[in-house]
């Protein structure tokens, strides 16, 4: 029998575009009946016991535009929770790979720690669903080219949570400026992106009851329990990348689509910076991620840094912890454009400059359509119902895993020059180190093989 994805397939693949907008059109929502909704399973819910809730919350906000069918956690108390908000009504699963034995969902949300979304999406793509994953998406450089190469062959929509692409008042507002030429035709930039923090030796604990430790490992290093390792993941290398990969995969984003290079990346890569005292310096970063070694049990992510991206053209984009300059400029959090004509300062909550204070009205108006334009011709409006937006009309989302894996690829490099200590050459083309065997080490890892298949 035919299914309401194949029907919007077939609507793709032909050109029957017409009638998929008035299937899903918001003038019918009302009279959607269940069964019209898009089905939805979440992995990655979080919980009391986590963190982070962003898994939770994203996959609430993809549930208010379809039928939450099913969730997955490795922790049975996050199900249990989760599934009270829905009556029950859910199945629900702790493998993600028994979850795709079983259900057959029109849309996937990953919420998991950043070391599992890859090959969770992967899974989800090559099931045939539509996915929403929470960013960073990839742990490597090898994930990135993995997860295009299979979005490209699955042709599903997939949205990352990078959600400064749809704040068009701030954020596309600057990338519009700087693309426009307001600052002049050679443009630097500066993000700060905030501290890592220091903290350790953390004590190992016993397991809580009902959470599968062993899962939530899955590919990464095999590594003892502790309430630090699971709620402040964020801070392991291990499992993520620290703040080069948190606020670095919104801030490097948005500087890198506005110097015109979302979509190929630096050629350079100069680091300075340091780890927690915890952290030995001569340690074998590529033994520690592969498994072979270990480390103190404490955070290991840079604490400080100042990277500077170089590209083809010789435009700079230098990552910072903190921003201070000896003219008084500095900031903890956001993006400085400096062109020969003027500067431009951006973050989620402000947009400052001349060029905002004496802008006319047309160019307000000329900016708009840039802005829109940027947004793959749309109006921006909320991240996740661009994302269900697409479901319609199977166009690319704003935040696609073609530019994000660029984006992730600078936060990799950055990542892998403060651990070498030194500089690197970068091909974006060939998205390789040319002869450098050492730093060509770090764009892939070992799995450990209980969860080598994906």
């Amino acid at each position: 029998m035919a299914t309401r994805r194949d029907f919007l397939k077939t609507a793709a693949a032909t050109g029957a575009a017409a009638s998929v907008p008035y299937f899903w059109s918001s003038s019918h929502a009302k009279a959607r009946d269940a069964n019209s909704k898009p089905t939805i399973a979440s992995i990655g819910i979080g919980g009391p016991r986590a963190a982070y809730g962003r898994g939770g919350k994203m996959a609430a906000a993809a549930a208010a535009h379809g039928q939450m069918i099913a969730c997955c956690d490795v922790d049975e108390l996050h199900n249990e929770l989760f599934n009270k908000r829905y009556e029950n009504k859910l199945r629900t699963y702790t493998d993600y790979r028994k979850l795709f034995e079983k259900e057959k969902p029109d849309v996937v949300t990953i919420g998991t720690p950043d070391h599992w979304h890859v090959p969770i999406a992967i899974r989800a793509l090559k099931s045939g669903a539509d996915v929403y994953c929470e960013k960073p998406l990839t742990l490597t450089i090898q994930e990135g080219i993995d997860i295009c190469k299979v979005a490209k062959e699955c042709n599903q929509v997939f949205q990352v949570g990078t959600q400064q692409r749809s704040m068009g008042r701030t954020l596309l507002l600057a990338i519009a400026i700087v693309k426009s030429g307001m600052l002049g035709e050679k443009v630097n930039a500066h993000a700060a992106i905030g501290s890592g923090p220091a903290g350790g030796p953390f004590e190992p604990k016993e397991v809580p009851e009902g959470l599968d430790w062993d899962m939530w490992l899955g590919p990464a290093p095999k590594a003892k329990f502790s309430d630090q390792r699971r709620r402040s993941f964020r801070w392991w290398l291990e499992y993520s990348g620290g703040k080069m990969t948190d606020w670095g995969a919104h801030h490097i984003d948005i500087a890198q689509w506005a110097l015109g290079y979302d979509k190929s990346g630096p050629v350079k890569v100069t680091p300075s910076g340091k780890f927690p005292e915890q952290i030995p310096e001569n340690t074998d970063w590529h033994a520690v991620l592969n498994g072979k070694a270990t480390l103190p049990e404490a955070f290991n992510t840079a604490t400080e840094f100042n990277v500077q991206l170089q590209y083809e053209n010789g435009a700079t984009l230098n990552v910072h912890n903190t921003f201070k300059r000896d003219d008084g400029v500095a900031f903890g959090n956001g993006i400085l454009f400096e062109g020969e004509k003027g500067r431009l300062f951006v973050n989620r909550g402000k947009i400052q400059g001349k060029v905002i204070d004496n802008m006319t009205d047309t160019q307000k108006e000329y900016l708009h359509k840039k802005v829109v334009e940027l947004y793959k011709g749309k109006e921006p409006t909320d991240h996740m119902a661009n994302f269900f937006s697409c479901l319609e009309s199977r166009e690319e989302p704003v935040s696609d895993v073609f530019t994000h894996h660029r984006t992730m690829t600078s936060c990799h490099l950055c990542n892998i020059s403060l651990m070498l200590g030194r500089e690197l050459k970068w091909d974006p083309a060939k998205e390789t180190f040319g002869g450098d065997k050492e730093a060509a080490g770090f764009i892939s890892r070992e799995r450990r093989k209980e969860y080598a298949d994906i």
